[in-house]
């Protein structure tokens, strides 16, 4: 006789935080893509804040390649181009001789 467990694997997929980096982060994969206004208001951080975030954190540590956009008259949209690393070395290699 076999009998089946209902225990969730230790291997399961666990469930995202919701912490304000990975609502930063649904923003920027959507479509639409955020604008720095639009991080200030969903996080309550500061302008520079967001801008240091989308640099550093998005695309230097995780190495997630940005795209930004900037109609007339509008705020400049980022967002994060799907299937694309970041290009890694860029600024090292600007300063060499």
């Amino acid at each position: 006789m076999t009998t089946t467990s209902n225990k969730t694997s230790s291997r399961a997929k666990k469930a995202v935080t919701p912490t304000k980096q990975n609502q930063v982060l649904a923003m920027l994969r959507s479509k639409r893509g955020a604008t720095i206004a639009a991080i200030v208001d969903a996080t309550g951080w500061q302008p520079h804040t967001a801008r240091a975030f989308i640099s550093a954190v998005v695309g230097k540590r995780l190495g997630l390649q940005i795209e930004s956009e900037k109609a007339p008259g509008k705020e400049r949209i980022y967002r994060i181009v799907a299937g694309k690393p970041a290009r890694r070395g860029v600024r090292a290699a600007k300063g060499k001789k």
